[in-house]
C-alpha cells in the first residue's frame, strides 16, 4: 500500500483483475490483506468467524507492532469499531439513541440553517479570494464538524484542532513521532471536552455517556468514554467531508448529470448513494481479523492477520455493477447496492446523518450557484496522504461560471 495515498482507482482496478482478496503490505513491511471485490467484502463484513478485537491481531499480540506505527490506533483504541460481540453491543446501544430516524430528522432545520450561513461565508471568501475559494475548507469540513461537534457538546474553539489531529490519526505517510504526538495531544484535547461536560452537563450525548459511567461504572470505562469520542470525532466528519467534496468534483465533471438534477429528472440522493459507489469517501478501512483460517472468493486469508475492506474498489466492481461501473451515473439502479458505510453488525450508525447532510449541503450549494466548477483542472488538486480517507485536501472553486 502507498502510504502517500493519491487516487485509488486505477491501483483498484488493476488489483480487481487478479482477484477479489489480494495480500498487501501495509507501512513498516506488516503483512495484510485487502478485500476488494463487491460481493466478498459482503460476506467478510457479516462473516461470523471476522472480529475487530485487537487481540486477534497477530502481529500486534506478538509485540511486532511498534510504537507510533501510523494504524495503530485504528487496531488499539477502544469503542465500537474495536469491539465484538455483547461490547460492541453494549457500546452501540449508549450511542445509537443519538442516531435514530427521529433524533436525526429533528437536526434537519439547524443543518439547513448552518448550510445557509456556511454559504454566505463561501461567497465572502470567493469574494475576497478574487473569484475562487476553498469549498472543502470553508464549507465540506465545518458543516459535518459543526454537527458532530453540537451533538457530543464539544466547544467550536476545540473544533480546527480536532480536524487537525484527526486528518493526522488517518494519516499514512506520518512519521511515528508525529503519529504518537497526535494520538497524545487528541486524546488530551477529549479528556479536557469529557471533563467539560462532567462538570456542566448538558443535553448532549458526551454528557449521556458519562451519566451511563457514573450509574454504572462498569458500563462504560474512561478509556472506552475517549475512544469513543475520538471514533465519532473522526468518523462523525471525516467521512461526509469527503462525501461532499467528492459529489461536488463529480458533479462539476459531469455537467450533464448535474443539469438532470437541477431539472428534476432525478435526485440529491440519487447523487449521494452515486457518489458514494463511485468515490467512496473511505478507501480502505482498518482492520478485521480472521478468528480461523478463512477461505473467501478461493483465497486462504490466514487467522490474525489485519484486513483492509476495500470500499472504493468494491464501489467498481464490475461483477457488481456492470461494465460501466467506472462511469458517474446517479440514474444508475445498481448505485444503492455499494457497501461504503458497511455492513452487518458494524455498518455505519451515522449513515442517515451522513446522506441527511450531503443532500442538503448539495441542493442548497447547486441551487445557489448553479454555474459553480472547478478552480483547477481535477489532475492538479492534491489528494489526501492517505490510503485510508479518499478525497482531495483542497478544492478551490469558482461559484460562478
Amino acid at each position: 500500500m502507498d502510504p502517500a495515498g493519491g487516487c485509488p482507482h486505477a491501483d483498484n482496478a488493476r488489483l480487481l483483475a487478479r482477484g477479489a482478496v489480494t495480500p498487501v503490505v501495509l507501512p513498516g513491511e506488516v503483512a495484510g490483506m485487502a478485500v476488494l471485490g463487491h460481493d466478498a467484502l459482503r460476506e467478510f463484513l457479516a462473516h461470523p468467524d471476522v472480529a475487530k478485537g485487537a487481540e486477534h491481531f497477530t502481529a500486534l499480540r506478538e509485540g511486532r507492532i511498534a510504537d507510533g506505527w501510523p494504524l495503530k490506533t485504528f487496531a488499539t483504541v477502544q469503542g465500537m469499531t474495536t469491539a465484538d460481540g455483547a461490547d460492541h453491543r453494549r457500546l452501540r446501544a449508549l450511542v445509537s439513541k443519538a442516531f435514530t430516524a427521529r433524533r436525526v430528522e429533528q437536526l434537519r432545520p439547524r443543518i439547513e440553517t448552518v448550510t445557509s450561513e456556511l454559504l454566505d461565508g463561501l461567497e465572502t471568501a470567493a469574494a475576497d479570494g478574487g473569484g475562487t475559494a476553498d469549498l472543502r475548507r470553508h464549507f465540506a469540513m465545518p458543516l459535518p464538524m459543526g454537527v458532530i461537534c453540537e451533538l457530543l457538546g464539544v466547544d467550536a474553539e476545540h473544533q480546527d484542532r480536532l480536524h487537525h489531529l484527526s486528518k493526522q490519526v488517518v494519516a499514512t505517510d506520518i512519521g511515528p513521532e508525529e503519529a504518537m504526538a497526535a494520538n497524545q495531544e487528541l486524546v488530551a484535547v477529549l479528556t479536557a471536552v469529557a471533563a467539560a461536560r462532567t462538570a456542566d452537563p448538558g443535553d448532549d450525548l458526551t454528557s449521556a455517556l458519562i451519566a451511563a459511567r457514573e450509574e454504572d461504572g462498569d458500563r462504560l470505562s474512561r478509556y472506552e468514554l475517549i475512544g469513543t469520542l475520538l471514533l465519532m470525532i473522526i468518523a462523525g466528519h471525516e467521512t461526509t467531508l469527503n462525501l461532499i467534496t467528492n459529489a461536488v468534483r463529480a458533479l462539476c465533471a459531469h455537467r450533464d448529470q448535474l443539469g438532470m438534477v437541477l431539472d428534476a429528472k432525478a435526485s440529491w440522493a440519487d447523487v449521494v448513494e452515486e457518489t458514494l459507489r463511485w468515490d467512496s469517501p473511505v478507501s480502505y478501512f482498518p482492520f478485521r481479523y480472521p478468528t480461523k483460517d478463512l477461505t473467501l472468493d478461493g483465497t486462504v486469508i490466514p487467522m490474525g492477520t489485519p484486513v483492509l475492506a476495500g470500499y472504493s474498489a468494491a464501489g467498481r466492481d464490475t461483477a457488481a455493477h456492470g461494465t460501466d461501473a467506472g462511469r458517474f451515473d446517479i440514474t444508475r439502479s445498481s448505485a444503492s447496492r455499494h457497501l461504503s458505510l458497511g455492513h452487518g453488525p458494524h455498518y455505519c450508525l451515522g449513515a442517515p446523518l451522513a446522506r441527511m447532510e450531503a443532500t442538503i449541503a448539495l441542493e442548497r450549494l447547486f441551487t445557489r450557484f448553479p454555474g459553480l466548477d472547478l478552480a483547477l483542472p481535477e489532475a492538479e488538486l492534491p489528494r489526501h496522504a492517505s490510503f485510508v480517507g479518499n478525497s482531495v485536501q483542497e478544492l478551490p472553486v469558482c461559484l460562478r461560471a
